[in-house]
C-alpha cells in the first residue's frame, strides 16, 4: 500500500487525475467528498443525488472549496471536468454514462438503486466501490460475476469495516495463518433487535447540536443500533473472505481486545465458537449495561492459530495477547474513519486494478425478522425501520425457508400474519417479480440454489 499516493502523484503530474463519480451526498458521501480533493492524483468529478441542494449542502458543510464546484449545479459532469469544477446533477445514469468517468462510488445505501447502478456500471464499463453493503448482500455475489463479464472491478469500499477486516484476514492467510474468527466491535444488547426510529437517539445519546447537523438519519442509524447493519456486514465479510456464518446468528458476545483469543475460538477448545473460519461481531456493552474493559466498539479483528510450536513461542516472545494455551492470538485495528478512507479503494483499483475486499461467494444471507408480532395487511418499513431486523443466516440455510432478504423487506404488505422474532419468506409477502431488484435476487437464487445442489452430490460422491 505504500506506493499508492506516489503512482496517484504521477497521474497528477501527467495530467490524468482519476476521475471520480459519487452517487449519494449522505453521511458517507460527505465524508468522503470532504477529503476528495486533497489527494493528488484523484479528483472529484461529479455529485448525483436526488437533492441537488443535498448535495450543495454536503459541499458547504464540508468545506469543499468553493471554486471546485458548480455551484449552479447546471454544468453537465463533462463539462465540469472541462472547468475543473465538481458538477452536480440529480441523474445518477447520466453520471455514470458520462465517458470520463472511472469510479463510480455507490452510497444510496438503497438495495434497489445499489444494484440498478451496478448493472448501469457493468453496461458501461465503469468501475464501482459498493458502499452500499444492502445491495452487496442482497445481490453482490452475482453483481459481482457480471462485472467481472464486464471486465470492470466490483470493489468493497475501505474505510467501511468489512474492507478493513478482509484486509486483516488476507494479511493472516498471506502470512500463513489459519483464520479462526474475524469480525468487528459495535455496542450491543438483545433489546435493541427491538428499537424503532422513535427510540433510537436514547440509546444513542447524541446531543440536539448533532442531531441538527443534518447527518444524523434516525432510520438508518437504528439499522446499526438494531443489529441489522451489523449482520449485513458480517454477511459481506462472509462471501468475501469464504467465512461461516453462526448457524443461529450473530451472537454479540461482550468481548474486549485482550479476551478476543479466549473467547472467539471453537468450543471445542474452550471458546464460544462453533467452528474455525467463522464470523461474529463483538459488543461493547455487558449484558447488565457496564462497558466492557478495552472493548472494540469502533474496530475490527481477526483472530488466529499459531500452526506449530515454533509459531506458539514466537507469539510469546513478540508479546502477543493469547489465550490460556498460547496458541491464539489477535490481531486488531481500533478504530476506522468510514469514508475519510475511502480514497484507498479508488486508487486501488485504478492504479492497482485490484479491489479492497470483494465478494467471492455466498455464504451469508440476512432475512428479515419481526420486530413485533405483524398483522396480515401492514406494509414492511425496511432495514432500521418499525417492522423488522435483519438476521444472519448461512445462505443455504434461508435458501431453505425462502427467506425474504432485508434488502427487499420495504415496501410490500403482509398476506400472512408473523410472529415476533420469526423470520420472514417469500411466501409471507405480495410482490412482484417484474421489479428490477426482486428479478436480480432470484436470478441469483437460481443460481446458487443449483450450485448448492450439484456442491453437495460432488461432497457426497467424493466420500463415496
Amino acid at each position: 500500500m505504500t506506493s499508492l499516493s506516489t503512482k496517484l502523484s504521477e497521474l497528477d503530474k501527467a495530467g490524468k487525475p482519476v476521475q471520480v463519480g459519487i452517487i449519494g451526498a449522505g453521511k458517507f458521501g460527505s465524508m468522503y467528498i470532504s477529503q476528495s480533493f486533497r489527494t493528488p492524483g484523484i479528483r472529484l468529478a461529479g455529485i448525483a443525488d436526488l437533492s441537488a441542494d443535498r448535495a450543495l449542502a454536503s459541499l458547504k458543510r464540508t468545506g469543499y472549496p468553493e471554486d471546485k464546484y458548480d455551484a449552479t449545479a447546471k454544468l453537465s459532469v463533462s463539462e465540469g471536468i472541462k472547468a475543473g469544477k465538481t458538477a452536480i446533477t440529480t441523474d445518477s445514469a447520466a453520471l455514470i454514462a458520462t465517458p470520463e468517468i472511472d469510479v463510480i462510488l455507490e452510497v444510496t445505501g438503497n438495495p434497489s438503486a445499489g444494484i440498478r447502478h451496478a448493472l448501469l456500471c457493468c453496461e458501461h464499463k465503469k468501475h464501482i466501490v459498493m458502499i452500499n453493503v444492502e445491495a452487496d448482500v442482497l445481490a453482490g455475489p452475482l453483481l459481482a460475476r457480471k462485472a467481472k463479464e464486464a471486465g470492470i472491478i466490483y470493489s468493497m469500499a475501505y474505510g467501511d469495516q468489512p474492507a478493513l477486516i478482509a484486509e486483516l484476514v488476507d494479511w493472516a492467510r498471506t502470512a500463513g495463518f489459519e483464520v479462526v474468527c474475524a469480525g468487528k466491535g459495535t455496542k450491543h444488547l438483545p433489546e435493541y433487535h427491538y428499537s424503532t426510529p422513535d427510540t433510537v437517539w436514547n440509546y444513542y445519546g447524541f446531543t440536539k447540536e448533532q442531531l441538527d447537523s443534518g447527518d444524523f438519519n434516525p432510520q438508518m442509524f437504528n439499522s446499526f443500533l438494531d443489529g441489522t447493519k451489523s449482520a449485513l456486514e458480517m454477511a459481506a465479510v462472509a462471501n468475501g473472505c469464504d467465512l461461516s456464518p453462526p448457524s443461529n446468528g450473530l451472537n454479540f458476545p461482550p468481548v474486549g481486545i485482550w479476551d478476543l483469543p479466549q473467547r472467539l475460538k471453537p468450543t471445542s477448545e474452550g471458546g464460544q465458537n462453533e467452528k474455525n473460519g467463522t464470523v461474529e461481531v463483538v459488543s461493547c456493552m455487558e449484558t447488565d449495561g457496564r462497558w466492557v474493559f478495552n472493548h472494540l466498539r469502533w474496530g475490527v479483528y481477526v483472530v488466529i492459530k499459531a500452526p506449530g510450536e515454533y509459531q506458539k513461542e514466537c507469539f510469546k516472545q513478540y508479546g502477543l495477547q493469547t489465550d490460556e494455551s498460547g496458541w491464539y492470538a489477535a490481531q486488531y485495528k481500533p478504530y476506522h474513519l468510514i469514508g475519510l478512507e475511502l480514497g484507498v479503494s479508488v486508487a486501488s483499483i485504478m492504479v492497482r486494478g485490484e479491489p479492497t475486499g470483494q465478494t467471492k461467494t455466498w455464504a451469508g444471507d440476512v432475512v428479515a425478522t419481526a420486530k413485533r408480532d405483524l398483522a396480515v395487511g401492514e406494509k414492511l418499513d425496511g432495514e432500521g425501520g418499525f417492522t423488522v431486523y435483519g438476521r444472519l443466516m448461512p445462505a443455504e440455510d434461508s435458501m431453505s425457508i425462502s427467506g425474504l432478504p432485508i434488502g427487499l423487506a420495504h415496501g410490500w404488505v403482509l398476506k400472512r400474519a408473523v410472529k415476533k422474532d420469526q423470520r420472514l419468506s417469500w411466501d409471507d409477502i405480495e410482490f412482484t417479480e417484474s421489479a428490477q431488484a426482486v428479478a436480480v435476487r432470484k436470478e441469483m437464487e437460481t443460481i446458487f440454489k443449483a450450485e448448492f445442489k450439484a456442491q453437495k452430490i460432488n461432497g457426497v460422491n467424493g466420500h463415496a
